[in-house]
């Protein structure tokens, strides 16, 4: 497969002073450039469709739609866990490993919350207060965001639960949805179809999507109503949901804080009813 990436740099000196802005600006914001529609791209650039349409073509491909198909490809590539891990161990050595963890995540808290503001993560807590049925999905390394932020959630308002949208199962939960109800999807890298296919059939149902992912040009923001970016980036191969965590942490809190009353209510029948099963483990069972 050809690399849409080097074409343009092999190519720059026979490119038009139009069609090295283009390139520029390609290369320069390739995550991005790649889920850009032609237009979409024109208007970035401030050029006509015209002329992207010849830059590609000039390169060898059949149109725009071939070369971004090979520059999206690129990126699940760049984005495999074996390539990822390559990469950084270039960078990380295992003698401070432990203490470049530490700084690597605190990093991506500092900058998630320098990204969202308070009145970004309120409106999806009044999103969450308004619903009728909250639904969490993800698969894979997003699965802990989800199972965490279900957990807090149906604690305090008795109506979420988790979706699995690695398994077919979502079909029945999809045709029972309706509008008023929420969707809070985790995403990240290589972006699976599965969750697409879950987001884009809810969405028929004019149901409210909330994004969790790495970046605005993730293929789930263009249906998301809510996006809430969090570098997912690992100092190995793997997506780490820390920065994530943080963020649906926030969302538990906030929710359970702002109908303090109705929460106390509910956690006291569920301890009356863990206590009723003898549930929690006592010092007389030494015994």
């Amino acid at each position: 497969m050809t690399n849409p990436l080097n074409d343009l740099k092999n190519n720059v000196s026979n490119l038009t002073t139009a069609q090295r802005s283009i390139a520029d600006y390609i290369l320069k914001n390739s995550s991005e450039a790649a889920f850009l529609t032609v237009n979409q791209l024109a208007n970035r650039v401030n050029t006509s469709t015209t002329t992207i349409m010849r830059l590609t073509s000039n390169l060898g491909y059949s149109g725009y739609s071939e070369f971004q198909k090979g520059l999206q490809q690129l990126l699940r590539d760049r984005t495999a866990p074996p390539n990822r891990l390559e990469d950084n161990l270039k960078n990380v050595g295992s003698d401070d490993l432990w203490g470049k963890t530490i700084d690597h995540h605190l990093d991506h808290i500092h900058q998630v919350r320098s990204q969202l503001s308070k009145s970004q993560l309120d409106e999806v807590v009044n999103q969450i207060l308004s619903s009728n049925q909250i639904y969490c999905t993800s698969v894979r390394s997003g699965l802990p965001v989800g199972q965490y932020l279900t957990h807090g959630l149906n604690r305090t308002m008795g109506n979420c639960k988790l979706v699995l949208a690695d398994t077919v199962d979502w079909v029945d939960e999809v045709i029972s949805m309706q509008p008023g109800d929420l969707i809070i999807a985790t995403s990240f890298p290589r972006y699976a179809r599965r969750i697409i296919d879950f987001i884009k059939a809810a969405k028929l149902r004019e149901v409210k999507v909330v994004a969790i992912t790495d970046s605005y040009s993730a293929p789930i923001v263009e249906y998301a109503d809510i996006v809430l970016p969090c570098d997912s980036k690992s100092l190995a191969f793997h997506n780490s949901p820390i920065a994530a965590m943080v963020v649906v942490d926030y969302l538990i809190n906030a929710t359970a804080m702002s109908q303090s009353t109705k929460t106390k209510q509910r956690l006291d029948e569920v301890n009356n009813v863990l206590t009723s099963m003898n549930y929690h483990y006592k010092e007389t069972d030494k015994e």
